[in-house]
């Protein structure tokens, strides 16, 4: 045995080179969309994040950026962070295979084939994780999935290391060793606690005789330990000492911090007093629960660092937690709302007609030396008859709704009842097998299984699926079961066949890992139920407890990393079931290094050669240049409207950590409807001025005017400053009282305006002396709708008083009902709209006016472009999805040009546009069309007739395929093949208005008779 430790040392340090080689090599150089923005500039800064933080991940984070001198070269060394991190991870779970195909085998004296066999397992379970495609695209970013990854596999192999030790003395320190690490994970994410149930089953089956009942009871521990850490300890300790801090403030009239600090001495009392006893009594399992919850809480404590950081008010302060009720809303992500999980309504329940609402939690403000009740919101209590056990359809927006009904396919169940009125009404209910139905198919079959399968048997494209057979599902690569999956794959387009994301593993995996799964049960079944408790609870436990919606802003596979790590572990033993039943058969050291040559050539060979061009992200520098690109859309000074993770996060980066245009605010509409992220932008800010809001904190803190309902008793178009002022008045007069005791903030009127002053709007250059004649003497707009929200509040807030002092954008991404009814006031002038008072005509759907020279200075000047043009940069659809916002403005841009007789510049901005996207990396589609058009306008007929011809060809390709399918099939993506059918309109429209006729009148057959077809399967 002595041989094999010195060997699996040795091996699992080469997988460990291996993985982190690997992952180093494919790493971003800078940051990634999504969160990836927002956790590199928290750490770089030690700033406060969004909720429930991750404190320790930032620690990590911030010494290994200590390593450059560069500030360019920081999320650089962050995402080394992940790329370790994940190599240690595939190094633990190596030994994690090794260790159980050891016991496999059931002996003290290992044979050589035995070693190779089990080397052999470790390797191809591990590797075959490493290079799986969830695991793989977590591990090349500054995300905090790959250091929870390692937490959950360095405790699951601790575990192990206390089972081989159990009955010797001081065993117990692995348990100590295992909760601390609990607690210093709970500071990167709460993903890892789910590996609580396996540990208890481990420590269960190794002291005590294994019987029904004990089973049942060791379930119910496990349980009870796992809501313990993460219901009562996590948010619990700080529950218990914001009472403290409550009495102790408002109840004895002592200063802030007092209570937190007389609770924070009476636990490390109540602590040191309990190990002594238990030390004096000798008793030792009271002494290990005792030192166990200790360690936590010492691992837990980097939290400290949240509160410290918040109180310094940085720049990034989310949620400022800075004293114990806003820490204990902070962890418990009050922010997002809250779901139901066991009990709760459908998506049409009412509510009920004698108590429509139940007071919420109270929102405490330090305020004059005493914590008041600002806020508590109300609550909305469904009537208890509409109600459900178990409900997963819960979501009442209609785009939820709709994909319920899809899903589920609900014909539901009427039932009447009486409103708060007395009204008769009638409610069609989906059913109990209705709402599971929609539990298996969407949450688990959706959300789960489709996830695991991409890592394990292939995975069509990275497209988000919401269910259309095109995007996002599994596949094999074995054509008859694809062909059932996703269609005819031999009338496949090129582009589709060789999309890079396109990955196929002829589901060796999965069988390899089902091998392993059928051999564990029936070789070694206490150890198969442990890695089923931890393949179970970091997979369907937690499809049970996200209650996810349909149309989520992302695809969910990070989320269930931990299921796949389990997995990995029987594909691991897979090589070792199958020596198993033929070593007998054969000569075992041949059969042993045969096998595990084979199954390594099969799984991990086999993913890395399939993924490595869709995770390989080296060189890849658009996230970072894109959000410059947002930014230098903006004139000096401005204030920039986002919304979006991807407008917003890569913009904090770019601005926090590379000091790029650091004169510019960013305000995030989504969290400008809460009273903390106000007071923020109130703040000076690197170089940028504090935003020029009016209103105080009295009159929008969270409670107050959420809401503002426009009830319009004025037709008259007033001025929006005197709205603002009717809004923010506290006279009762300008209230509305419904009769039933209670007031509403509103606004009287829709119409508003903004008197515009010429000479002012011209010196301080919001409009250049050229366009004086187009300046409008009043901005007018009307407010269409029924209420506005705090965020609305504050852009009107902020548009009244601005003075024009600074330049107000809106971000292209943002929606347009964030818009306000401005938009006909908008002026394009790259990745942003310019507020200013001229009035446009839009045509077409566009939005706002251009202003040429603005526009094309900036992106043909200012604009850098990520390396989108490299045929060795991996563009993933998120990006392609950006790219197209610079492939539509640059159409709009060189259109613009033309209207103004600038000929030679249109066709430079259109050149540039097919030379940063061209067809072979990113696809001709719909927004090539106003390009085409646009060289058919500059008289570059022989440009525009090839685009016209490359975008035929695409779209023809796609429709062929498309009719290829199943009526069945056909019908689920007919909003495909009509945007098809109508590109190819729009190309015969174009080549019909400048008399391109003979490829009109060859996409003219081909539509016919693709409209034959289509007309054939309606039928």
């Amino acid at each position: 045995m002595k041989k094999f430790k010195l060997y699996n040392n040795i091996a699992g340090w080469i997988v460990f080179i291996v993985a982190s080689t690997t992952f180093l090599l494919t790493i971003e150089p800078t940051a990634s969309f999504w969160d990836c923005g927002e956790f590199i500039a928290t750490s770089f800064k030690l700033e406060v994040g969004h909720p429930p933080g991750a404190p320790l991940f930032m620690i990590l984070a911030r010494f290994f950026s200590l390593f450059t001198s560069d500030i360019s070269h920081v999320a650089k060394m962050i995402n080394s962070l992940s790329a370790l991190a994940s190599g240690f991870t595939i190094l633990f779970l190596f030994w994690t295979i090794t260790h159980l195909t050891v016991k496999l085998f059931n002996t003290t004296k290992l044979t050589i084939s035995q070693i190779i066999v089990i080397l052999g397992s470790g390797i191809v379970g591990s590797l075959a994780y490493a290079f799986s495609d969830t695991f793989w695209f977590s591990a090349v970013e500054g995300e905090v999935y790959a250091t929870s990854s390692l937490f959950t596999a360095l405790v699951f192999w601790a575990i192990l290391k206390w089972e081989n030790v159990a009955n010797e003395e001081y065993a117990n320190r692995w348990l100590i060793f295992i909760a601390y690490l609990m607690g210093l994970s709970i500071g990167v994410h709460l993903l890892n606690l789910l590996a609580i149930p396996a540990i208890v089953f481990i420590y269960y089956f190794k002291k005590y005789k294994v019987s029904r009942n004990g089973i049942i009871k060791t379930s119910l521990l496990a349980i009870l330990i796992l809501g313990t850490v993460q219901y009562i300890i996590i948010p619990g300790v700080i529950k218990v000492a914001s009472w403290f801090e409550l009495l102790f403030v408002n109840g004895f009239g002592f200063p802030y911090n007092s209570g937190v600090f007389f609770f924070t001495v009476m636990l490390i009392f109540l602590i040191v007093y309990g190990l002594l006893y238990s030390v004096k009594k000798q008793k030792v399992l009271l002494n290990t629960i005792i030192l166990m919850f200790s360690v936590i809480l010492i691992g837990y404590s980097s939290f400290a660092m949240i509160v410290i950081r918040s109180k310094a008010d940085p720049p990034m302060d989310e949620n400022n937690p800075e004293n114990i009720f806003s820490l204990l809303s902070y962890l418990n992500r009050e922010q997002y709302g809250d779901r139901p999980l066991l009990v709760g309504q459908y998506y049409n329940s009412p509510l009920d007609s004698k108590k429509p609402y139940k007071k919420g939690i109270k929102t405490y403000t330090p305020i004059n030396g005493k914590y008041k009740v600002t806020n508590q919101k109300d609550v909305p209590n469904y009537d208890s008859r509409f109600t459900t056990f178990f409900p997963r359809m819960y979501s009442s927006e209609n785009r939820h709704i709709k994909a319920y009904k899809q899903w589920a396919n609900i014909t539901g169940r009427k039932i009447r009842y009486r409103d708060g009125s007395g009204e008769q009404k009638t409610i069609v209910m989906p059913t109990f097998i209705e709402n599971l139905k929609f539990f298996f198919k969407y949450q688990v079959g959706h959300m789960y299984f489709r996830y695991f399968m991409w890592n394990f048997s292939g995975r069509q494209n990275d497209i988000q699926g919401h269910g259309s057979i095109l995007n996002g599902n599994w596949i094999t690569g074995i054509n008859f079961i694809d062909n059932y999956l996703i269609g005819n794959t031999e009338k496949m387009p090129e582009s589709f066949k060789h999309n890079k994301t396109r990955n196929v593993y002829y589901m060796f995996p999965l069988i390899l890992g089902l091998i392993g799964l059928f051999y564990h049960q029936k070789k070694d079944i206490k150890q198969f139920w442990v890695v089923l408790l931890l393949f179970l609870f970091t997979g369907l436990a937690i499809v049970v407890y996200l209650n996810q919606y349909p149309y989520q802003p992302r695809e969910r596979d990070y989320a269930y990393a931990g299921s796949f790590y389990a997995f990995s572990i029987w594909i691991g033993l897979g090589v070792a079931a199958i020596y198993n039943s033929l070593h007998k058969k054969v000569n075992s050291l041949a059969l042993s290094i045969s096998i595990a040559i084979v199954c390594f050539l099969l799984v991990p060979v086999l993913m890395a050669n399939e993924n490595w061009d869709d995770h390989d992200r080296s060189n890849r520098y658009t996230t970072r240049d894109f959000a410059s690109n947002y930014l230098n859309s903006c004139a000096p000074n401005a204030i920039l409207f986002t919304n979006g993770d991807n407008d917003t996060f890569p913009l904090w980066y770019a601005q926090e950590v590379e000091g790029i245009r650091t004169d510019v605010r960013v305000v995030n509409l989504s969290l400008l409807n809460t009273d903390w992220y106000i007071g923020q932008i109130k703040r000076k800010a690197y170089d940028s001025d504090p935003v020029p809001i009016s209103l105080k904190e009295d009159k929008y803190i969270q409670g107050t005017r959420d809401i503002i309902y426009i009830y319009e008793r004025i037709k008259d178009t007033i001025e929006l400053q005197d709205a603002i002022t009717f809004i923010a008045s506290d006279n009762t007069n300008t209230k509305l009282r419904p009769g039933n005791g209670q007031e509403f903030d509103y606004l009287p009127v829709k119409n508003l305006k903004l008197t515009i002053d010429s000479e002012n709007v011209i010196r301080k250059g919001v409009v250049s002396e050229n366009d004086r004649n187009k300046i409008v003497s009043q901005m007018q707009w009307k407010l269409n709708r029924s209420y506005i929200l705090k965020n609305d509040l504050m852009v009107l807030d902020l548009l009244a008083n601005n003075n024009w002092k600074r330049p107000i954008y809106f971000a292209v991404t943002v929606g347009s009902k964030n818009y306000l009814n401005l938009e006909k006031y908008f002026q394009l002038e790259g990745l942003a709209y310019r507020v200013v008072p001229i009035k446009s005509n839009t045509q077409n759907g566009e939005i706002g006016r251009i202003d040429t020279k603005i526009m094309y200075n900036n992106m043909m000047n200012k604009f850098k472009w990520g390396g989108i043009n490299n045929p060795n940069v991996f563009l993933d659809n998120t990006n392609m999805r950006m790219i197209m916002n610079f492939r539509s403005n640059l159409a709009r841009l060189a259109n613009a040009l033309l209207s103004e007789n600038k000929k030679d510049s249109a066709i430079t901005v259109l050149d540039r546009c097919v030379q940063l996207m061209p067809d072979s990396l990113i696809p001709v589609n719909y927004f090539s069309i106003p390009i085409a058009e646009a060289y058919y306008k500059a008289g570059e007929r022989d440009k525009a007739d090839n685009l016209v011809e490359k975008i035929n060809v695409k779209s023809t390709e796609k429709l062929n395929y498309y009719f290829s399918f199943t009526k069945n099939q056909i019908k689920l993506i007919d909003l495909d093949i009509r945007r098809e059918m109508s590109v190819l309109n729009e190309l015969i429209r174009i080549c019909d208005q400048y008399q391109n006729n003979e490829q009109s009148e060859n996409i003219k057959s081909k539509l016919g008779e693709l409209y034959m077809k289509y007309n054939e399967n309606l039928k």
